[in-house]
């Protein structure tokens, strides 16, 4: 039986990621080029012929998974639960702002600790959060079909971890999610997750000969 499929992928770019600015739950549109990515993504995900997409509330997450509907007669379902990480006092701040303010969460934020990054949620908060509503809606698919979830990188990580049971000391052996790119998980027998694709930018093959 074909089994059923989760690509979870990464809004397009923004202003705020060209700076290095920390978005979090601020709501930033994507810019000229996040929105080329988006369609350029979308003529490939269309041809895995999804089932559903659904998309944090977010307008960078929304507009990117706009450009998918448009090509396949779908419509976007949102959910704000899909959001990334709130970051308190962090959003709005660049990279070097956030160092010269609490440099040391920080760096325990970026070495993967659970911390709460500007007091906001922790990793385990969000994984607990994004997780519980992917396999709520990738449980109304029907077998074989896939579903396509628009979101964050830093959700998107934390939420993987979660569903291939990883601990959450080695969530950050998982490479970020580039901008529009995407990962996927395939549903084993077992119901456990497999991760077949990850920061991909290309649709997902058949493996062979792997161990050769």
């Amino acid at each position: 039986m074909t089994p059923r499929r989760v690509v979870l992928w990464r809004h397009g770019r923004t202003t705020w990621n060209a700076e290095s600015r920390f978005q979090g739950t601020t709501d930033v549109p994507l810019d000229d080029v996040g929105q080329a990515q988006a369609e350029r993504a979308a003529r490939d995900l269309a041809t895995l012929t999804p089932h559903r997409i659904v998309s944090s509330d977010l307008e960078r997450a929304r507009a990117t998974a706009e450009t998918l509907a448009a090509m396949t007669g779908l419509h976007v379902d949102t959910d704000p639960d899909l959001r990334e990480t709130y970051a308190g006092t962090w959003q709005g701040l660049l990279r070097d702002e956030i160092i010269a303010t609490d440099g040391d969460t920080f760096r325990r934020w970026l070495a993967g600790e659970d911390v709460r990054p500007g007091g906001g949620e922790t990793r385990t908060e969000v994984a607990a959060r994004v997780s519980t509503a992917v396999l709520r809606h990738a449980a109304a698919l029907p077998p074989g079909g896939t579903l396509v979830i628009a979101s964050h990188g830093g959700a998107v990580r934390s939420c993987i971890g979660t569903l291939l049971g990883l601990p959450l000391e080695h969530w950050t052996a998982l490479g970020g999610l580039v901008n529009c790119a995407w990962s996927v998980l395939e549903e084993q027998p077992d119901l456990r997750w497999r991760l077949v694709e990850h920061n991909a930018r290309s649709l997902p093959e058949e493996v062979v000969g792997d161990e050769a």
